[in-house]
């Protein structure tokens, strides 16, 4: 995604996301639909042909056959006065079963909408995909001076606050692939992590209970992070993260830390003290003849 075009497009001064194209490492055609639909989910309104080109990198042929294509199948609609295009319904009710009850109408939303509250700073939702923490939904910061976080950005696991606490439970064995495979593939940020500070990281999550990590990806901010309580899917690890300039975070990081902890035993752990689960997917999981697999565990 072209980060600048796209902080022009959204009035922000300061963006942080990622810029890779991804779409070669699969089938080119559907990585390029679903990076159409993630951008509308960003520009949150309608946009012409010339507009996704531009901010995508795409040829505005291909582009313009692909927005028609979404039209015909019902995922888009075509506003002809504006000569634009916006999600549909339909789109908006795709995969509304998958963890309704936690995250569509339930409390998980509510967490990151009080962390947003409570701090003023981006509040972003992380789960692993491979070898990168991707965010899976944010809550844009509300304070004057803010960054502004790119929903569906990836961060690596091994550089990143969010994916420290992914891999806080993995085996030794495990997060030592993990980082050895980072230092030998190229990266969209040229940071190098050796082995020993990787597991040191993880060390630290599970001493502390939440990663901190600043001016790293993006200069001159960071993330605080914390992994949300396991059972609460029955499928995936997920992350919470309060992400922010660096000075902010450094001079609140108590505080936020403290508010991290609050929100979560408020909304994610029942009277008892154990976390909850979200029924739907767990009734789900146990009757179907094909269980669910770990898919943002893998690799």
């Amino acid at each position: 995604m072209e980060l600048v075009r796209l902080g022009r497009a959204l009035g922000e001064g300061w963006i942080a996301g990622h810029e890779q194209d991804d779409t070669d490492r699969c089938v080119k055609s559907a990585g390029r639909v679903l990076r159409i639909l993630e951008l509308f989910d960003v520009l949150k309104r309608e946009a012409p042909v010339s507009v996704v080109s531009e901010l995508l990198g795409l040829p505005q042929s291909s582009t313009s056959v692909l927005l028609r294509t979404l039209v015909e199948m019902g995922y888009l609609v075509y506003n002809n006065p504006t000569r634009s295009f916006a999600p549909t319904t339909r789109l908006s009710l795709l995969g509304s079963w998958v963890n309704g009850p936690m995250v569509s109408d339930g409390p998980l939303i509510r967490l990151m909408h009080r962390l947003n509250v409570r701090t003023g700073q981006a509040i972003v939702l992380a789960a692993r995909n491979q070898t990168f923490s991707e965010y899976i939904h944010v809550v844009q910061a509300t304070s004057p001076v803010r960054l502004y976080v790119v929903q569906g950005s990836r961060r690596p696991l091994a550089c990143s606050a969010t994916g420290a606490t992914l891999i806080s439970d993995l085996p030794v064995s495990e997060i030592k692939r993990i980082g050895i495979r980072y230092n030998a593939e190229p990266q969209e940020v040229d940071i190098k992590v050796s082995v020993t500070t990787l597991l040191e990281r993880v060390q630290a999550v599970r001493t502390n209970g939440y990663a901190f990590h600043h001016n790293t990806v993006t200069p001159g901010a960071g993330t605080i992070a914390m992994c949300l309580p396991e059972p609460m899917t029955a499928h995936e690890r997920l992350s919470i993260g309060i992400a922010g300039p660096s000075d902010i975070l450094l001079r609140s990081k108590d505080e936020f830390v403290a508010a991290m902890r609050e929100e979560i035993a408020s909304h994610l752990v029942d009277s008892a003290g154990e976390p909850q689960r979200c029924d739907a997917i767990d009734r789900f999981s146990s009757s179907s003849p094909v269980r669910l697999a770990a898919v943002n565990h893998g690799g």
